[in-house]
């Protein structure tokens, strides 16, 4: 009713307006703008991957697609599991994710079935050359496609910040950085009493020997729950003979189970490993591979975990 006495104050017809107002809004749709709000809610978003990737955006990432099972446990920890719309066929967590298409694996995810669900972005865990290659023809067919590389919570959070751009919710993402932090906090200052810091071996798979290194996850979570890797090796999964196991003698013996791990047998049910004083004085951690192995917010269920049993030094 304002605007009507407005108009004929200054004698120009209501019709008139309307007609220009429409034409407007013609002229800023055809030239790519959207009217009034629209503008920020779909503004342009980039980021740099751990590989130099320039990754843009024409609005936050609504539809996404993970090769890795970290990227939903992230996404599910900033309440962005709806933007989830596929899944590998080793993603059993969170649960809610086994509710979407199974798109192949992480090292050969099938690109035809991607293609299909239409995303606009698509989310690589570095690791084998694999990882790279099954990226390819994605990127081909015009999916943006970001890939990182995770093997430290310093790296993980820089991560979660990138993916808090990508996806328009960067206060989400520093929401779940902080709750990550202030339980690591905690860890800190409960059970890191020590300056004396005791000496952690952590086998990936056995037999035919794997440990974790110095470049992976695990190091850090060994890190800060008051241990230190007595692995030295700079890579992130170390081949280990025995006869080096039996030289490094660590204090404690953590073993995984999962799918680089299936079946272990108990390291004290192994005959050759009872002079190692890990097994000697029952100093054994029997894990959840996804929880330690795996980049993602339960790192730090992990760090607590351990801490807890370095300090009380008790048989799990």
């Amino acid at each position: 009713m304002f605007m009507k006495h407005l108009l004929r104050l200054l004698s120009i017809p209501v019709s008139a307006f309307r007609r220009f107002f429409f034409l407007l809004l013609l002229i800023s749709f055809a030239s790519g703008f959207a009217p009034f709000g629209a503008v920020s809610a779909q503004a342009a978003v980039s980021i740099s991957d751990d590989f130099g990737n320039e990754i843009a955006l024409q609005g936050p990432a609504k539809r996404i697609v993970a090769l890795y099972g970290s990227f939903n446990e992230i996404l599910y920890g900033m309440d962005l599991g709806d933007r989830l719309v596929a899944r590998t066929a080793a993603d059993h967590y969170p649960e809610q994710i086994t509710a979407l298409p199974s798109i192949g694996t992480h090292m050969r995810p099938n690109p035809e079935l991607i293609v299909a669900l239409k995303p606009d972005l698509v989310l690589q865990m570095a690791g084998r050359s694999q990882a790279a290659t099954a990226l390819e023809p994605l990127k081909e067919r015009g999916i943006p496609c970001a890939m990182f590389k995770v093997a430290s919570f310093e790296e993980m959070f820089s991560m979660i910040r990138r993916l808090g751009v990508l996806t328009g919710e960067s206060d989400a993402a520093g929401r779940l950085i902080d709750s990550m932090n202030g339980r690591l906090d905690k860890v800190l200052q409960k059970y890191v009493t020590s300056s004396v810091l005791p000496s952690v071996f952590f086998e990936i798979r056995y037999p035919n020997l794997l440990a974790a290194g110095q470049d992976s996850i695990v190091n850090d979570i060994i890190r800060h729950a008051g241990g230190f890797n007595c692995v030295s090796n700079r890579k992130k999964i170390v081949r280990m003979g025995e006869e080096e196991l039996m030289r490094l003698n660590p204090q404690n013996y953590v073993y995984q189970t999962g799918r680089m791990n299936p079946s272990p047998v108990r390291p004290d049910e192994r005959s050759h490993f009872r002079l190692i004083d890990a097994v000697r004085n029952k100093r054994i951690l029997k894990v959840d591979e996804s929880v330690f192995s795996r980049p993602g917010p339960r790192n730090v269920e992990a760090v607590e975990i351990l801490a807890d049993f370095l300090l009380n030094n008790k048989e799990k």
